[in-house]
């Protein structure tokens, strides 16, 4: 933990989905003050026709993307807004997603739900103060 995701509906090269990982982890270690060794990335390719939203309720459903971000809870909401901005920004750049097309969604946990044996076991208390 933290655990990012990123649903598409498409395929890409290794190498763009390792430079993609290490943009992504280290914008997170930076903006959420955080070991970067406990963050995992994963890019889940499903393929055409794999994720749709309405974002006309009288047109069809188009193909988007959406990114999960596992979280340590008590961040801000202005926080969580600027990584999404930023984490947003490497999909497009570096994948070519379209904005109006990809969504972030968040999921607090505490350091006791995250739990990395080979960095001490849980992940350490954090106050907002850190951040």
């Amino acid at each position: 933990m933290p655990y990012l995701q990123l649903d598409v509906n498409d395929h890409y090269p290794t190498a763009v989905k390792q430079r993609l990982a290490e943009s992504m982890c280290r914008t997170y270690a930076e903006m959420m003050s955080v070991d970067i060794r406990r963050i995992s990335f994963a890019v889940r390719e499903l393929g055409e026709g794999g994720l749709w939203r309405m974002p006309d309720p009288d047109a069809p459903p188009v193909p988007v993307s959406l990114m999960m971000l596992d979280i340590r809870q008590g961040r801000s909401p202005e926080l969580r807004m600027a990584l999404a901005k930023a984490l947003c920004a490497h999909c497009i750049e570096q994948l070519g997603l379209r904005e109006d097309r990809l969504n972030v969604e968040f999921t607090q946990h505490t350091g006791d739900e995250m739990y990395h044996p080979t960095l001490g076991g849980y992940s350490p208390d954090w106050t907002p103060d850190e951040a």
